[in-house]
C-alpha cells in the first residue's frame, strides 16, 4: 500500500453520497469547504435503490398523531418517542426542501396535489414518491446541485479505512484515512468535523436488496474508534425481493401491496389474511416471517406476488420501473404472479447519535441509515428512512456550522497506520471468506433465530475476526479486503447484540424466547473493549 505524502485538510469530511450526505453537503457549503468521499460511482447508494418514497403528513385526511402512532407501533416499544414526534413534525417542511432542490415528486391526475401512496404499517396515504424510482429522483437532483457547487469536492471511488482519532479515551475525531480504489493509494483527510453517511450493511447477508457498497463501513469504523453502537440485532428484511438469478438485488416496493397486490403460495393460496388483520399491509417483519414460514413449511424457494389486482393501467403509470425490469427478465406482472423472497434490506440500529448526528465521540457525526437515533426502534416503518435522513442532515448542518465557529484546529498529523505492506494473498481465499461470512449470517442469524445458531455464528466469526485483523497488519490494503474487515466486524456486532436480547421483539425473532420481555424494553448498547479484535 502506497501512501500519498502529507495529509489533505478540509473543514468537513462527509463519508457517503446518499440523501443524507448530499443534503448536508449542500447545507454546509455556503460557509465551509466540504469533501464528500463516495465508494463507487456517485449513483450507487441505498437512496438510489429506494423505490417506495418518503413518508410525511401531506394529505388532508392525515394527522401528525397518526404518523407518530404508526411509527411507535412498528417500533415495538423501542422507539424514542421524542425523536419520533420531532421527525414526524418536520416531515412536510423537509419534503418541501427537496422540492426546492429540484426533486419532482409524482402528482395526482390534475397535477396540483402530490400523488400519495400507502405502504405497510401506515394508516393513511402519506408516501410522496416519484413513480417507483423515488430514490433515484432525489439522488439525481441533489447530485446535480452538488456537482455545480464550487465549495464541494466529490471524490468517487474513494473509501475510508479508519477514522483519525486522538489516542485517549473518547478522543476527538479529526478525519479519516482514505483509500483511492483506482490507484491503490491511501491519504489522510484531516477535517474539523467528520460525518458518517455511509448507509447500511445489507451485504452482511447472502441475499439483500442493497447495492454492493452496503458493507457496514461506518458502523465498523466508529466501533473500532470507540463510539457507542446500538440495536444492531434489528435487521429489516424486505419481504419481496424478486427471485431471479439475474436480479438478486431487485426489490418490489411494498407500495404495490398498498395498491392491492396480494401474496400467494406457489400453488396459488393467499396466506396473509390468516396471519394479520392488515393482511398484506402488515408491518414488514410480520410479512417477512410469514413468507419465510411458508417457504420452510412447503419446501418452496419462493412465494408469489400477484400484481394483477392493481390493473394494467395503474401498473404502467405508478410502477413503470418494476414492469419494465420484470419484462426484461421474461416475466409479465400484468398477466401472471411473480416470484419473490425476503432479503436483508435496512439496518435499524447503528452508531448511536442525536437527531443532529452527534455521536459519543467529539467531532464525529453520523446521519442516515448508519445512525441509530431511536426513530425506528425494533422495526422501521416503511419510507421513514428517507425522512430521517433529510431531517438529520438539516439538524446536523446547524450543529456542524456552530462547531466550525470555535476556531479549534486539528493537532499534528498522526503516525503511519497499522496496516501492512506485503503483497495481498490470492483473490480466491478472499472471496471464500466473503462468502463464508454472508452465508453464515443468512443461515444462522436471519429472519428467525435460535440460541444455538447464534452461539455457533459467534464462535465462527470470532475466529475469522482474529485472522482478518492479523492480515490487516500484514498485507497491503485492497478495497475488497477493507470491506471484508468491516463486513465481518458488523456481522459479529449483530450476533453479539442478538445473543444479549433474550426475547422476540420487532425484527429480532428467537424461537427459544418467543415472547417480549419487559426487562429488554431498552436499547442494546455496545462499545469497543480495550484489546478487542
Amino acid at each position: 500500500m502506497t501512501r500519498t505524502r502529507g495529509p489533505e485538510h478540509t473543514d468537513v469530511l462527509i463519508l457517503g453520497s446518499g440523501i443524507a450526505g448530499l443534503f448536508l453537503a449542500l447545507r454546509l457549503a455556503e460557509n465551509a469547504r466540504v469533501v464528500v468521499a463516495t465508494k463507487k460511482q456517485n449513483f450507487e447508494s441505498n437512496t438510489n435503490y429506494a423505490q417506495g418514497g418518503i413518508a410525511a403528513v401531506l394529505g388532508p385526511d392525515d394527522r401528525f398523531a397518526l404518523h407518530v402512532k404508526d411509527t411507535l407501533t412498528a417500533g415495538a416499544g423501542l422507539c424514542h418517542a421524542d425523536v419520533v414526534r420531532q421527525v414526524v413534525s418536520e416531515g412536510p417542511d423537509r419534503v418541501r426542501d427537496l422540492m426546492q432542490l429540484g426533486v419532482r415528486f409524482s402528482r395526482a391526475q390534475k397535477g396540483k396535489k402530490l400523488s400519495l401512496g400507502r405502504e405497510g404499517g401506515h394508516s393513511a396515504r402519506r408516501i410522496a414518491h416519484a413513480a417507483d424510482l423515488t430514490g433515484r429522483a432525489i439522488e439525481k437532483a441533489l447530485l446535480a446541485a452538488v456537482l455545480e457547487h464550487p465549495r464541494i469536492r466529490l471524490l468517487e471511488n474513494h473509501m475510508a479505512v479508519d477514522l483519525l482519532r486522538e489516542r485517549r479515551p473518547r478522543g476527538r475525531v479529526w478525519g479519516a484515512e482514505i483509500l483511492d480504489r483506482s490507484r491503490g493509494t491511501t491519504r489522510d483527510f484531516v477535517a474539523r468535523a467528520t460525518v458518517l453517511a455511509t448507509g447500511g450493511s445489507g451485504k452482511v447477508y447472502l441475499y439483500t436488496s442493497n447495492p454492493d457498497i452496503a458493507t457496514g463501513d461506518g458502523v465498523a469504523m466508529a466501533y473500532r474508534a470507540g463510539a457507542v453502537v446500538s440495536n444492531l440485532e434489528f435487521v429489516q428484511f424486505h419481504p419481496t425481493c424478486l427471485y431471479h438469478p439475474r436480479a438478486r438485488s431487485f426489490l418490489i416496493t411494498e407500495a404495490v401491496r398498498g395498491e392491492g397486490a396480494t401474496l400467494l403460495t406457489v400453488d396459488g393460496r393467499r396466506f396473509m389474511k390468516g396471519v394479520h388483520s392488515l393482511a398484506e399491509l402488515a408491518p414488514r417483519d410480520i410479512v417477512a416471517r410469514a413468507i419465510d414460514a411458508e417457504m420452510k413449511r412447503r419446501g418452496d424457494k419462493y412465494v408469489l406476488l400477484d400484481l394483477r389486482p392493481i390493473g394494467a393501467a395503474k401498473l404502467r403509470g405508478h410502477f413503470p420501473n418494476i414492469l419494465q425490469r420484470c419484462r426484461e427478465l421474461g416475466m409479465d406482472p400484468v398477466r401472471e404472479p411473480i416470484p419473490v423472497v425476503p432479503a436483508a434490506h435496512y439496518q435499524c440500529g447503528g452508531v448511536r447519535a442525536a437527531l443532529d448526528g452527534r455521536t459519543s465521540l467529539p467531532r464525529l457525526f453520523a446521519i442516515g441509515e448508519v445512525a441509530m437515533t431511536g426513530l425506528h426502534g425494533a422495526n422501521r416503518l416503511a419510507s421513514n428512512s428517507l425522512l430521517e435522513a433529510v431531517v438529520m442532515a438539516h439538524h446536523a448542518a446547524g450543529s456542524i456550522a456552530a462547531l466550525l465557529c470555535d476556531g479549534e484546529m486539528p493537532p499534528r498529523p498522526r503516525v503511519p497506520p497499522a496496516h501492512g505492506h506485503k503483497p495481498r494473498r490470492e483473490a480466491a481465499r478472499l472471496a471464500h471468506d466473503w462468502e463464508a461470512v454472508r452465508r453464515l449470517m443468512w443461515d444462522m442469524v436471519g429472519i428467525v433465530r435460535t440460541d444455538d445458531r447464534l452461539a455457533t455464528a459467534d464462535e465462527r466469526l470470532r475466529a475469522l475476526r482474529v485472522e482478518i485483523e492479523r492480515e490487516f497488519r500484514t498485507y497491503r490494503l485492497t478495497a475488497d479486503f477493507v470491506e471484508l474487515r468491516n463486513l465481518s466486524q458488523v456481522a459479529h456486532l449483530i450476533v453479539r447484540s442478538a445473543r444479549w436480547r433474550k426475547e422476540s421483539r420487532g425484527l429480532h425473532y428467537n424461537l427459544d424466547h418467543p415472547q417480549r420481555a419487559a426487562r429488554f424494553r431498552r436499547d442494546t448498547v455496545l462499545t469497543h473493549r480495550p484489546g478487542e479484535r
